[in-house]
């Protein structure tokens, strides 16, 4: 137990040191500016895409499933992340800015080490009856969030990198950066929802559109309705950024109002091509993003017509009482499938229909995420 705690204490030494270890730029010339991207760097971004977007996401899945793998993938994933972010301060060639993604990079640190001390402390299984409980849902909690600080901070370094968002354009970078990301989120969330969690859905007593609803009025809606104004004179951006933040305002009421008794409704389904619509027409100053924002608002009301389709034609019953299928009929196994069709008729059988249904549930979260 000693040498657990002290690993620990050399741990957050360490951490610290990095912290402090690099001086931030204030001001650069114009060679620093432009010199080459050398390869450490490279490497740092590299390093970290393959962590942050792979290993702990994957070490996460591990950690669920209470795989033996989960500790081992974890933690190279933290040593290899130590390993990145000091290469990400001892790089020469290209210089940057001080930046939200430095100091975000430091932010990240806390999640990390605690997650660290709560690893080593449920390794010594101690105090299982009293503090233990607590502490694994808090290492739940904080290793299902590793892929959000992990996408946020690609997302700044991104940002940091091509050094968007700067002389005043942080309200736009946010309302894009923000929507963007919302609508991946929304993709992932449905996904979860149709795909693996409709037995949940059903105990919750709760229609996916009720969820749904809830995304749109408090996420995208939220943000993209306070980021892009900021003060003096309205241009046609800005009306329609935050026409379509009150769109989402009010349409996410009205889906949840509609959803209250375990209702479906297209209304989500609406909102987003009435979204799509309003984005395939927001001019742009550069052809290049007039043609990306109109090929964005394609893609979500492709999104929102198969969101209808999905609800109106292969919705399953939604009700607590309704049967769930055992992993050996689900879509997620190998077993044999029942027969596609029935005898004598040639009709689709209720098997065939509902294989079906679970195919064409893939299409709206993927368009979401495509859009996005």
């Amino acid at each position: 137990m000693a040498r657990n705690f002290l690993l620990l204490s050399v741990v957050f030494s360490l951490a610290s040191c990095l912290v402090y270890a690099h001086s931030h730029h204030d001001n650069l010339t114009d060679e620093q500016k432009n010199a080459p991207v050398d390869a450490i760097l490279w490497i740092h971004m590299s390093l970290q895409a393959l962590v942050w977007g792979l290993l702990f996401p994957a070490g996460m899945v591990l950690g669920i499933t209470r795989s033996r793998w989960h500790v081992p993938l974890q933690s190279t994933g933290f040593a290899l992340t130590l390993a990145g972010y000091f290469l990400g301060h001892k790089h020469k060639g290209r210089m940057f800015l001080n930046s939200v993604h430095g100091t975000y990079a430091n932010i990240l640190f806390i999640p990390i080490f605690t997650q660290l001390a709560l690893g080593i402390y449920l390794k010594l299984h101690i105090h299982e009856k009293s503090i233990r409980p607590y502490m694994v849902r808090l290492h739940g909690v904080i290793g299902k969030a590793y892929p959000i600080f992990g996408w946020v901070q690609m997302v700044f370094g991104i940002a940091t990198f091509r050094g968007y968002c700067r002389g005043g354009h942080l309200g736009q970078c946010l309302a894009h950066y923000i929507m963007g990301g919302g609508f991946i989120a929304y993709g992932i969330i449905m996904a979860i929802l149709l795909l693996v969690g409709e037995a949940w859905v059903r105990r919750s007593g709760r229609s996916p559109e009720w969820w749904d609803s809830w995304v749109i009025m408090l996420w995208v809606s939220i943000f993209n309705t306070f980021t892009e104004h900021h003060g003096g004179g309205w241009s046609v951006k800005d009306m329609q950024h935050t026409i379509l933040g009150v769109l989402w305002w009010c349409g996410g009421a009205l889906g949840i109002f509609l959803a209250r008794n375990n209702q479906r409704n297209v209304v989500p389904g609406v909102i987003i091509i009435l979204t799509g619509w309003g984005m395939s027409e927001h001019a742009q100053a550069l052809m290049i993003s007039t043609k990306v924002h109109a090929m964005f608002g394609y893609t979500l009301m492709l999104a929102g017509f198969t969101r209808i389709i999905e609800i109106c034609f292969f919705s399953s019953p939604t009700n607590p009482e309704a049967p769930v299928e055992d992993d050996d009929n689900s879509e997620h196994t190998l077993a044999a499938q029942s027969p596609r069709f029935s005898s004598g008729m040639g009709l689709p059988s209720e098997s065939s229909r509902t294989s079906a249904a679970k195919v064409f549930r893939h299409l709206p979260p993927f368009l979401l995420v495509s859009a996005g």
